[in-house]
């Protein structure tokens, strides 16, 4: 688990509940894909996106 993980799911949290389809990630910089925006999609991009809501956990 990554030191910054509270801060990431509280980004990803706030993008969407501001309806915004990215947010970028806190250590980084790089602008990470909601949850929202990749079912939006409809399949996996089989890219290992962070919040893919297609892969078995």
């Amino acid at each position: 688990m990554r030191a910054d993980y509270a801060e990431i799911i509280e980004a990803h949290e706030r993008a969407v509940r501001e309806n915004r389809a990215s947010y970028l990630d806190p250590q980084s910089s790089l602008s990470v894909l909601t949850v929202v925006t990749l079912q939006e999609r409809g399949t996996c991009c089989d890219s290992g996106c962070r919040h893919c809501p297609y892969l078995e956990n």
